[in-house]
């Protein structure tokens, strides 16, 4: 029998109240999306200003982290034209994506979830989902 964990409800509204706390401090409303170790919502958190059209993008990046158990800005060189993962970023209906800004969320050497953040630039969103990673990973 094989046996799994994932994140759960109060770690994943940790890893949003640090995504958040970062994401004022650098003046950029973000959405932020925390997914179990499956790809399913677990949270998500919106902030005041946050672009509405990135609250997809959010959520596909945090898909994507958890199912490819790498950061989605670690995908990106390999789905380049003429590399081989080229044309990934059509699967999974649309919820599969290199931009950066999704991160796993680990325990132990296990993916338990992922955070996506979406509503900046590429670098602030990393910037954001940096902080949340490092919030789970601290209240271990």
């Amino acid at each position: 029998m094989l046996t799994t964990h994932s994140i759960g409800l109060a770690e994943a509204e940790r890893v949003i109240a640090a995504a958040i706390a970062k994401a004022k401090e650098i003046n950029v409303p973000q959405n932020i999306a925390v997914v179990d170790a499956f790809g399913h919502l677990v949270a998500f958190g919106r902030m005041d200003g946050a672009k509405f059209l990135s609250i997809d993008i959010a959520t596909a990046k945090a898909v994507t982290a958890a199912g490819a158990r790498k950061a989605t800005a670690d995908i990106l060189p390999a789905t380049q034209p003429g590399q081989p993962g080229f044309g990934i970023q059509n699967l999974n209906n649309g919820r599969f994506t290199t931009l950066g800004g999704g991160i796993p969320l680990v325990s132990g050497d296990e993916v338990v979830g992922a955070v996506g953040v979406s509503s900046g630039s590429v670098a602030e969103d990393l910037v954001v989902a940096q902080a949340a990673a490092d919030a789970f990973h601290l209240s271990e």
